[in-house]
């Protein structure tokens, strides 16, 4: 366990699911004074939801902690968040269900996380993912998570691994990640001949037969098309 880094370790942790359900890994990461990360730990859980995902990456990051260690939690994950923050007591009240009465989803890790965070003092602080210039610690738990995901291994400080790989950046606000589009040859604009006439390539053309301007004059779109080649 980690256990007497300060006063306030500064940790995040994400879940990644690769179809929803798919092919899903769990993070988390805790950094030094400096927001630097220290430690982290990431695994795999075979074909699983995100929510699950979010939630085991919770529960591992609380298990690896101490419990008498002040944790801020950095999380992107707006269910995982609520489920254990702001739905979790009625849940408790309601004898884990639901306001219409359903079972509670993922009651397990629910219930192991509401033991976890029984008597230790946690501030959650929700992030957006993916965002230029993002909470760094997110970005390196959510790239993490997708590894494992990925690649369905184990992963993580204690296991000498390198830090996991960088993900595509996003764009900026107002900026398209879209490939500038192939720039298009201007179209020849045709009409109707209202006279006959001689194309530049020496044949004649008849009255209401197509034509394009060219640099020789009016004939053939074809004509056009292969002087512009």
């Amino acid at each position: 366990m980690i256990g007497g880094m300060r006063e306030r370790v500064v940790a995040a942790c994400d879940g990644a699911s690769k179809g929803n359900p798919g092919p899903a890994g769990w993070a988390w990461v805790v950094a030094d004074e400096d927001e630097i990360p220290t430690r982290w730990e990431a695994g795999p859980l075979g074909k699983a939801t995100n929510n699950v995902a979010e939630l085991t990456a919770l529960e591992r990051l609380l298990t690896a902690v101490a419990p008498d260690v002040a944790l801020e939690i950095r999380m992107d994950s707006q269910y995982a968040m609520k489920a254990v923050t702001t739905w979790l007591p009625n849940w408790k009240r309601n004898g884990w269900k639901t306001a219409a009465g359903k079972p509670v989803a993922n009651q397990d890790l629910v219930v192991r996380i509401d033991e976890l965070l029984d008597g230790r003092e946690v501030a959650f602080r929700y992030v957006p993912a993916h965002q230029v210039g993002g909470d760094r610690l997110n970005d390196f738990a959510d790239r993490a998570a997708s590894q494992a995901a990925g690649v369905q291994e184990a992963a993580g400080s204690a296991y000498g691994s390198p830090e996991p790989p960088p993900s595509a950046q996003p764009a900026a606000a107002g900026v398209s990640r879209r490939p500038a589009p192939a720039k298009k040859r201007a179209t020849a604009r045709t009409l109707k001949a209202k006279f006959p006439g001689r194309c530049a390539c020496g044949r004649s053309y008849a009255a209401g037969e197509s034509i394009a301007k060219n640099a020789q004059g009016w004939g053939h779109p074809e004509c056009r098309t292969a002087g512009d080649a």
